[in-house]
């Protein structure tokens, strides 16, 4: 197999300053990929993202924009494929969240965490699709969480908003895949990154994933990032609106 199997193609990444889905991006610029940083506040780690992915080879293009925004996901779309050459592959990373109990929310928190977790992987996806459609070839990857499918402290919301998420996979799945087109999602377990240090429960929410990881340590973004790079690859052709885990086997204890 190539060293640069995903030489020729240009990802997206949303939300890919920070975190997992930094660890994304630089991992799909290692297999050849050129790579539109997405970001929205944290400009430095937004440059040093693509300072990274550049040095790996690839053509980089950073792009602020807020995905909970419907007109800036078009800007998003729309300036990759003017300075990079289209879309082949869209990672819908971006998350964001108001963390409280279900009866403590409100319209704008609600509106908030939907429209960045999961109305923007919907649209995002409808700007992209046409650039894949004409080429017969593209990959969309959500990612969501255990949340989507079990009770966690103080995510309520953002629980809704990542079962909608899969859900929108499944959909976007069936109706993409005569194109040439896979989408899949891929749900991580507890990652200790930037965004873990907003839950007020984070260090016992750190200690028992630990004590519940049967493999003994927690998930890093790396771990999520070499998932989410094969789910593009040719080799997953195949795997077809599908929640992928990648928890160490946290999922499957009772």
């Amino acid at each position: 197999m190539s060293e640069r199997p995903l030489r020729g193609k240009v990802a997206v990444v949303t939300g890919s300053g920070r975190g997992i889905g930094r660890a994304i991006a630089l991992e799909l610029a290692g297999r050849g990929a050129d790579i539109c940083v997405n970001f929205l506040r944290k400009r430095s780690a937004a440059e040093a993202t693509a300072a990274e992915a550049q040095a790996r080879g690839s053509r980089v293009h950073l792009v602020k924009a807020n995905v909970g925004e419907l007109d800036e996901i078009e800007l998003l779309i729309r300036e990759t494929v003017e300075v990079l050459g289209g879309v082949d592959i869209l990672v819908g990373n971006a998350a964001s969240g108001v963390l409280k109990p279900a009866i403590e929310q409100d319209l704008k928190g609600w509106e908030w965490t939907m429209n960045i977790n999961a109305r923007s992987v919907l649209f995002a996806a409808k700007a992209a699709a046409p650039y894949m459609i004409e080429k017969g070839w593209g990959r969309i990857v959500t990612l969501t969480s255990l949340g989507s499918v079990r009770v966690m402290p103080e995510y309520s919301v953002v629980g809704v908003s990542k079962a909608a998420i899969e859900a929108i996979t499944r959909y976007l799945a069936v109706e993409l895949a005569p194109h040439g087109i896979t989408v899949n999602a891929v749900s991580p377990g507890v990652v200790d990154t930037d965004a873990l240090k907003f839950f007020p429960s984070r260090e016992v929410i750190l200690a028992e994933a630990l004590r519940r990881s049967p493999v003994g340590r927690l998930v890093t973004p790396e771990d999520v990032a070499k998932v989410v790079a094969f789910l593009c690859s040719d080799d997953a052709a195949m795997i077809c609106g599908q929640t992928i885990h990648v928890d160490g086997g946290y999922s499957v204890l009772a």
